[in-house]
């Protein structure tokens, strides 16, 4: 069910890029698109005991009510998101729904893995090609373990904004070393921690019925986390300066979204 709306996302997207009269209905069939995906993978949120995923799943209601509307008048502000979602699709949606990509992707990372292991003289055992397994505990290295998701969306809001070659190459290289790199490094943090069980803690709330997975929980869905939103802070901050145009355009979107929330409570809009 994921990769059909995957799939449909990623048609409606791309059809809302190319300058036709119903790009505003390919941008709202993108957007209910991606809310159904983070539905669809529900059951895989309650495995891995991750919060961030269906609170984003049931904002992206809310989100929807005001998007959709906005796109109808053919609000400005709302397509420049809608490009920015269209630019990161085209980009993410491939690895998706081509196994060989993400294959690819994938045994990259595990390769990069092994080595730093390695390095450090870490043992582990990979039990099957994707698999790292440290003492008793598993982790299987999966597409959403490569990053390429926090690299599409970087770079999708980045280039949906006017910008010469040379901030599109910056950009690039600002959004794509720093997200792989540290994506990687959380990648070690995470197998190590749960491999050896450094944070045994609240398994009431974090073990999922598992037994040490109460490590995994905190490594993985809590401090990880944690650092990714700070290291995407420190990437927008970069992309900003190295076009300003797209900091005024940011906040151009807050500020479509700050006023219909504020008009929900009561207050002027």
């Amino acid at each position: 069910m994921q990769e059909i709306f995957v799939l449909i996302s990623f048609i409606a997207f791309l059809l809302f890029l190319l300058p036709t009269d119903y790009r505003k209905y390919f941008a709202i069939a993108g957007w209910i698109s991606i809310i159904a995906v983070l539905f669809a993978n529900f059951p895989e949120y309650s495995i891995e005991n991750n919060f961030m995923y269906p609170v984003a799943a049931f904002l992206g209601i809310p989100f929807l009510v005001i998007i959709v509307p906005k796109l109808l008048e053919e609000n400005e502000s709302s397509i420049t998101l809608s490009r920015m979602a269209g630019i990161a699709y085209v980009i993410f949606a491939p690895f998706m729904l081509v196994p060989a990509l993400a294959d690819w992707l994938i045994a990259l990372n595990i390769d990069l893995l092994a080595a730093i292991f390695t390095g450090i003289e870490f043992p582990y055992e990979l039990v099957e090609w994707n698999m790292f397994r440290v003492d008793l505990f598993r982790v299987e290295i999966i597409l959403a373990c490569t990053g390429i998701q926090g690299m599409a969306i970087m770079l999708g809001v980045a280039w949906a904004i006017r910008s010469s070659r040379m901030q599109k190459i910056l950009s690039f290289l600002v959004v794509v070393i720093p997200i792989f790199v540290l994506n990687i490094l959380r990648n070690v943090f995470v197998i190590m921690a749960y491999g050896k069980q450094w944070f045994p803690y609240l398994p009431e709330i974090a073990s999922n019925g598992q037994m040490g997975f109460e490590s995994f929980f905190w490594a993985h869905n809590v401090f990880a986390e944690i650092g990714a939103l700070f290291a995407f802070i420190g990437i927008a901050y970069l992309l900003f300066r190295i076009n300003p145009r797209l900091a005024e355009e940011m906040a151009g979107i807050i500020d479509l979204f700050m006023k219909k929330i504020r008009g929900w409570f009561g207050k002027d809009i």
